[in-house]
């Protein structure tokens, strides 16, 4: 069992009422002494007192200030996180590196490349159960499409999101998603590592290679898998509805490039295979990934806290009950009993309020858990509306709009729960989850912000500064590819502008005015031999140009 905490730390500081206390009734007892020696003869004021106990005074206090100190820890709401799901497992790291390029929409694996290749996936990972997967989808470029976790039900709904129109820039850049798999890493470990590719191979960069090598030195085991067909296939362009063209007008056949997928396994450290029957292949990576050194990992997916204020609550009145029974004087004894049951009502009135609460959001686990996501959203807005200020309910709501592809509404969830939390820890989860959501989302920005916001609450949270890394580098790579179109959209302004007006590069294309001739006959043919000259070597060097820039067509399947 966890130590308890407590959820609102900022009122513990009305336990300073304790020693108030004790100093007002150390000051009435010394009254008290004071005015029975003020009363007169001490005899007669003994015999007048005879009736009064005077040991009943400090237990009725020592009862008193038991039960304010627990009616004060109470209202701080002592707690245990001794409900959290934790799950505890011997498993590795996989990031899945999908080509989402157009020519996987090829048919000639049916009915898509694509479309077998997400089946292919979604039957590994329901036997992947004690490893943590990450998704990065590519074509042109590569994005991380969900960082590593050991929530599969949500690697699968990313997983089936994943199409062309996914990354808007074609072709194969196979190497930057190896990089961006490594990326998503922990860099300390040198084993427990694993990627799998899943490509045609088509059009891929000499690079990859090199990445491959490079990442097998960093304990990384890259699998391949091969979807396609050596004869090829034509695409559907579907703006279109027609047969895919090149920019000579000649009808696309992607073909499966399998050397290379070969090649970048075997420089991986991995082994690779030819999709032909989705079992055949998933039970042959299976065995190839089960064979690797697994560590052991633990994931929490639910913040569900026990409260333990209602029990205090219950003593408290408890105390106050047998402290109206302790007497210095005599009193109606009818009286008290009634008072007593009265306190006895309430006491339990308000642990059946705490208890009904706290059930309500025990449905909306129970029913997480059982991946009955919109069930689970209705019993945490339940308990959210008795209590805007339950942050077990809002946290968990949060996770509950993630997992239904909710994105706002999760993050706001996360902003109202981040708000009502007390200790670090928790708003940074909070904080962090939060982010998530929006890396997952495309805000890159945002999630940045969020990540430095967890890391500002709880500098020891690893997963926050693992994945503000990623994000931060992601930033500085579209930078850098922003500054890289920018320099080669001006080069190409500025060549359009040379190649229209050859003759005025200073952009001064103005007619001069006739002036009287100041030089003889023989120097002007001279000077006109010299532009003729010129003229010359300037048509030369523009033929040199024009060679040396054939304006060669881009892939874009």
């Amino acid at each position: 069992m966890m130590m308890p905490q407590f959820e609102y730390t900022d009122l513990l500081w009305l336990l300073l009422l304790i020693p108030v206390l004790t100093g007002i009734y150390l000051y009435a007892r010394q009254k008290k002494r004071t005015a029975f020696k003020n009363l007169g003869d001490e005899l007669l004021v003994k015999e007048l007192t005879a009736g009064y106990n005077t040991s009943s005074f400090i237990k009725k206090f020592l009862l008193l200030i038991t039960a304010i100190t627990l009616l004060l820890l109470s209202i701080a709401n002592p707690r245990t996180d001794k409900g959290s799901e934790k799950i505890s497992r011997n498993g590795i790291d996989i990031m899945v590196a999908l080509d989402v390029s157009k020519s996987m929409l090829a048919k000639d694996i049916q009915p898509t490349r694509l479309d077998r290749a997400k089946q292919l996936l979604g039957r590994l990972m329901d036997r992947l159960s004690n490893d943590r997967i990450g998704i990065v989808v590519f074509a042109g470029k590569a994005y991380l499409q969900m960082p590593l976790t050991g929530d599969h039900s949500a690697a699968k709904m990313y997983l089936s999101s994943a199409t062309p129109e996914t990354v808007p820039t074609q072709g194969t850049v196979i190497a930057d998603a190896l990089k961006m798999c490594f990326a998503s890493f922990n860099a300390k470990e040198k084993k427990y590592k694993a990627v799998i590719l899943i490509s045609d191979g088509e059009d891929h960069d000499e690079n990859a290679l090199k990445t491959a090598e490079q990442m097998a030195q960093e304990g990384v085991v890259i699998n391949t898998i091969g979807i396609g067909s050596a004869e090829g296939a034509t695409i559907m362009d579907e703006t279109t509805n027609e047969l895919k063209k090149d920019n000579a007008g000649n009808t696309v056949i992607t073909k499966l490039n399998e050397e290379e997928l070969m090649n970048i396994a075997e420089k991986g450290n991995g082994n690779y295979q030819l999709f032909s029957n989705t079992d055949a292949v998933v039970n042959k990576l299976y065995d190839q990934l089960a064979s690797l050194d697994r560590r052991r990992v633990t994931d929490e997916s639910l913040i569900n806290y026990q409260s333990w204020f209602q029990y205090l609550l219950g003593i408290a009145f408890l105390f106050l009950l047998i402290e109206l029974f302790v007497n210095e004087v005599k009193v109606n004894t009818r009286k008290k009993i009634k008072t007593a049951l009265t306190l006895l009502f309430l006491s339990i009135a308000s642990c059946s309020y705490a208890q009904k609460e706290d059930a309500t959001v025990k449905k909306g686990n129970d029913a997480y858990k059982l991946n009955d996501f919109n069930t689970a959203i209705t019993k945490y807005n339940e308990a959210i509306k008795k209590d805007e200020a339950n942050t077990t309910a809002q946290y968990n709501l949060g996770n509950a709009l993630y997992k239904t592809d909710k994105k706002e509404d999760a993050v706001n969830a996360y902003d109202k729960a981040a708000a009502n939390m007390k200790l670090p820890v928790e708003k940074s989860s909070a904080l962090y989850n939060k982010g998530v959501v929006l890396q997952n989302d495309k805000k890159l920005e945002n999630c940045i912000t969020s990540y430095k916001d967890a890391l500002k609450q709880d500098p020891n949270n690893a997963d926050a500064r693992h994945n503000l890394q990623i994000a931060l580098k992601k930033k500085q790579e579209q930078k850098k590819q922003q500054d890289q179109q920018d320099k080669k959209n001006k080069k190409d302004d500025k060549k359009d502008k040379d190649k229209k007006n050859p003759d005025d590069k200073d952009g001064k294309n103005k007619q001069p005015k006739p002036q009287p001739s100041k030089i003889s006959q023989k120097n002007a043919e001279q000077k006109l031999q010299a532009l003729m000259q010129k003229e010359k070597d300037l048509q030369n060097k523009l033929h040199k140009v024009n060679a040396a820039s054939p304006n060669t067509p881009e892939k874009d399947w």
